[in-house]
């Protein structure tokens, strides 16, 4: 415990040496603030395998991004110049070209999604019904005023 610098690799080696002074979970779980639970599981990693799972973290880096800013805003040009041009592009047309040039498929669009939103694109939607269309009542009341008209 005394060489490493990490503090939460610190509190995992502290738990684990409560848990050998013979405190029960609840214990330890009230000196180093996790749940008996994790306290358990944390003990179970050290006795299958070793004081390393305590050391490590464990997590992986996080920036797996596919390409870099400028790779970006150039791939993404083409898909501005059609949508200036009045072309509708959907996330899935987005998604195949992405998929061909990073050349790994991706199994769901969120990161097209992110990518997207990154460069500052938003989501329009063309309204499901015409704006200028009268409502069900006034489509009611002229379906009546019809058939009165032609009976």
């Amino acid at each position: 415990m005394k060489h490493v610098h990490n503090a939460n690799a610190y509190q995992r080696l502290l738990a684990e040496a409560l848990r050998g002074e013979g405190k029960r979970n609840e214990e330890i779980a009230k000196i180093t603030d996790y749940h008996p639970d994790h306290v358990g599981k944390l003990c179970k990693a050290y006795l299958t395998e070793g004081i390393e799972a305590l050391i490590t973290d464990g997590r992986k880096g996080g920036n797996s991004r596919n390409m870099t800013e400028a790779e970006a805003t150039a791939f993404l040009q083409k898909f501005e110049d059609l949508a200036k041009k009045g072309q509708i592009i959907t996330a899935q047309a987005i998604a195949k070209d992405y998929d061909a040039a990073v050349g790994k498929k991706h199994k769901s669009l969120s990161t097209v999604y992110y990518l997207l939103r990154s460069h500052g694109w938003r989501k329009i939607v063309p309204k499901k019904q015409h704006p200028g269309k009268a409502s069900d009542e006034v489509i009611e009341a002229s379906k009546k005023l019809t058939w009165n008209w032609r009976t």
